[in-house]
């Protein structure tokens, strides 16, 4: 069930008379109040040095550069870890190191961040230096056995510090305690970025390239994997975030990618020169997860990292067909779910579960997340998916609605339940746990108490927040443009919504689940085109509906080299 609630009158702003009104109230809607705020260059990113932890982990750096020892990186089974592990061996070799490699934990196997038993598998390529990537800030344990080992350890990650730190030589982490720097919505691919950018001006002020005969390395080169990372990995975009994505953004559509993300962006029939954060959030950040969610990361890292286009292309098939497979496993377990919960006579009202779980012993560890955010999304609570894994353990991914953080809501059951959860860790809307099998139950319940003492029964009817009504003048193509170009668009700064009636002059089912709809302007008679995706089929298409309002989206259609407005469809009710 959702509503539409439009946004409070915005703060007054100071704008140059050259912003468009509209988008005028959408930018200060979203606390953005002035020209500054919205300029995207690169001039405007926070500094490096604000990281703490920054200069212990150059010098790990450094020395390691200087005495060309072996590095290895490791890595997360997801879009972010992938992109980061690129990142950190495509810039460390651009800054002279000889010997780097990369090791991405099959989630499977050793599930996730730098286990001891991952470190062990680490240990046959004898590295020296030890660095991780969107992980480790939890690895209490994997440090001190890389350690113990003979390691240098440097933790680089961005998820919420718990308790205890690692005993690593280094950690960059925005997120840890007593770190100054102001943005903690960096994604992992964000943080080994600002730590390379960093190594680069310090190798600069030693006169590396110099003394080894190289070129200084741009490190904008690589905006277009930062970009992608940080939309994948859905984390704020605040103004760093929305400047590294626009710059990565513009690159790609310049054409100046990686050889992966072009063949990424062409399996996934979208036009590099359009490219919007939207399709990185939808289209290309999907398929390269689908590596580690049913296979092996290393697929998706090496589609990044090859400079060979035809490689590069037949990578992005093997991803893409990944995520056909993945598709069709988690349409099957989204079926299983619903079944399961219509068995049990529950409605999305006060009697269901206010902090749902949903376990099956059949279910694939590699799509509980997706499966998590789908049913999230139908009933508007926290969810938390399970899946069989190893040694009588389950496995499970969380999502979470505003309102309710998961990883202290999970924090706050483990301290009132001793033993009930094995290990768990996470953000405020995503978090991953495991427990032993036989303590579903009770952790079900526990789970679902947590979300009582903490959630009332308004946070479980889901929102729709609304720029308000648009004129019939301004529902046009220009400002179709304006606003497909103001972005980036995204976590924490959503893509403007709009609300409104409209005449329903045609209406007909596109791939048997899609609505294609012809509407008409009250007050003229001009039409738009309007789509909506994967409605009820029990509701709609509806030949009694003569008006519908809708809550929709204002995109420009490209089809055949012609341009068009055309609304995008997140809610409709006839009227």
């Amino acid at each position: 069930m959702k509503k539409i609630t439009r946004r409070p009158p915005p703060a007054p702003n100071q704008f140059s008379g050259t912003i468009h009104p509209a988008l005028q109230r959408i930018y200060a809607s979203r606390g953005v109040l002035s020209d500054d705020q919205i300029d995207r260059s690169l001039k405007h990113l926070l500094s490096p040095q604000l990281l703490k932890g920054l200069p212990q982990a150059l010098e790990l750096l450094v020395d390691a550069l200087q005495q060309q020892k072996n590095i290895l990186i490791v890595g997360d089974f997801d879009a972010d870890g992938a992109t980061s592990s690129a990142l950190a061996v495509l810039a460390l070799r651009a800054l002279g190191a000889r010997h780097v490699d990369y090791l991405v934990p099959n989630r499977f196997k050793y599930g996730y961040g730098l286990t001891p038993e991952i470190v062990a598998v680490a240990q046959e390529r004898k590295p020296d230096l030890l660095i991780t990537v969107d992980n480790g800030i939890s690895s209490i344990e994997g440090v001190a056995a890389a350690k113990a080992a003979g390691m240098k350890v440097l933790v680089t990650d961005h998820h919420l510090a718990g308790a205890e730190l690692p005993a690593a030589d280094a950690i960059v982490n925005p997120n840890q305690p007593g770190c100054d720097f102001p943005s903690k919505n960096l994604a992992g691919v964000g943080v080994i970025f600002y730590v390379m950018t960093a190594l680069r001006t310090r190798l600069k002020e030693l006169g590396w390239f110099e003394q080894q005969n190289m070129p200084e390395p741009n490190m904008a080169d690589f905006l277009d994997i930062v970009a992608l990372g940080t939309v994948a990995d859905v984390v704020p975009l605040d103004q760093n975030n929305r400047i590294l994505v626009h710059n990565g953004l513009l690159r790609m559509r310049a054409g100046r990618c990686r050889p992966g993300i072009r063949a990424l962006v062409d399996v996934a029939n979208r036009k590099l020169e359009q490219l919007v954060a939207s399709d990185l959030g939808f289209a290309i950040g999907p398929r390269l997860n689908a590596a580690g969610r049913l296979d092996d990361m290393s697929h998706g890292i090496e589609c990044l990292l090859t400079d060979n286009p035809g490689i590069a292309k037949e990578l992005a098939l093997e991803l893409d067909q990944l995520n056909h497979e993945r598709k069709n496993i988690e349409n099957g377990m989204q079926q299983q779910a619903l079944a399961a919960l219509n068995q049990l006579h529950l409605q999305p009202d006060q009697q269901m579960p206010w902090g749902l779980c949903i376990y099956k012993k059949d279910w694939h560890q590699g799509v509980i997340g997706i499966l998590a955010a789908r049913i999230k999304e139908r009933f508007h609570r926290p969810v938390i998916a399970f899946a069989p894994a190893e040694k009588g353990e389950i496995k499970g991914s969380a999502r979470s609605i505003p309102g309710f953080h998961i990883r202290d809501a999970l924090d706050a059951v483990a301290s009132r339940h001793p033993g009930l959860i094995t290990k768990f860790g996470g953000h405020a809307m995503a978090a991953g746990l495991s427990l032993s099998a036989e303590k579903y139950e009770s952790f079900r319940l526990a789970f679902d108490k947590e979300a009582r003492r903490l959630l009332t029964l308004e946070d479980l009817t889901g929102e729709l927040h609304s720029d308000g009504e648009l004129n019939d003048a301004d529902i046009d193509l220009p400002l179709a443009r304006v606003l497909r170009d103001a972005g980036p668009w995204g976590q924490g700064f959503p893509e403007p919504l709009f609300d409104g009636e409209f005449e329903v002059l045609n209406q007909r089912l596109l791939a048997e689940k899609h609505l294609k709809l012809t509407l008409g302007f009250p007050a003229s008679k001009r039409v738009i085109d309007a789509i909506a995706f994967n409605v009820d089929l029990g509701k709609w298409p509806n030949p009694k509906a003569q008006r519908v309002k809708l809550a929709y989206r204002l995109e420009v259609n490209a089809f055949r080299g012609v341009e068009n407005p055309q609304l995008m469809v997140e809610h409709l009710q006839a009227v």
